[in-house]
């Protein structure tokens, strides 16, 4: 795929510095005015850069452009890409594979050093009272052992799920933050990481 031309860097560099400064991008026309252009040579530079997979455009709606870093672009940046491996249960388990849906950039001054993590959508509300709500993102680094108190991605009944994690004498027990959930039991658990963070768009 080419490269983006020196005027299509500056015109992306322009929609990049509008959202940090905006929240949201800029229109095609107030990337006319910006560089003194027509919007039909506006909208072929942002045309072209799509194109180059360097924006992503929402269809003929206003203020739908969304900037498409390259790994080199992150890595400059001081980001790491993270891995979404799909759905894990805040209710009961679910059953889930290891399959990858796509990847979440992350500043490397969330990450330890020499630590792997990867990402999963939550869905269910069983542990809301720790402030992990439905369709958050659960940041996990990967582990196999827990801390009592630690929240956890386990594997249960080849089923995947966040709880809070206690040993017993005989078993494990993983704990809601949600009173309408019942703890799961078991003796057979395998933990797959501790939770790291909880990504939450709004």
């Amino acid at each position: 795929m080419k490269e983006p031309t020196q005027r299509q860097r500056e015109v992306l560099a322009f929609i990049s510095d509008y959202i940090r400064s905006h929240y949201y991008p800029p229109t095609i026309r107030e990337v006319a005015e910006h560089f003194s252009i027509s919007v039909k040579g506006a909208y072929d530079h942002v045309l072209a850069l799509k194109k180059k997979g360097r924006l992503k455009l929402g269809g003929k709606r206003s203020r739908t452009m969304e900037v498409v870093r390259g790994e080199e672009d992150r890595a400059i940046e001081g980001f790491a890409e993270i891995p979404v491996l799909g759905v894990v249960a805040a209710g009961r388990p679910i059953l889930a594979e290891e399959n990858w849906d796509g990847s979440i950039p992350i500043h490397n001054s969330f990450l330890k050093k020499n630590k792997q993590y990867f990402a999963l959508r939550v869905k269910g509300d069983s542990m809301k009272d720790a402030g992990i709500l439905d369709r958050d993102t659960a940041l996990v680094q990967k582990q196999n052992f827990a801390r009592d108190g630690e929240i956890v991605v386990a594997v249960v009944d080849e089923a995947v799920t966040l709880k809070r994690f206690y040993k017993e004498p005989t078993r494990v027990r993983l704990q809601p933050e949600n009173p309408a959930y019942l703890p799961i039991y078991s003796q057979d658990v395998r933990i797959l990481g501790k939770l790291a963070y909880v990504i939450r768009s709004c």
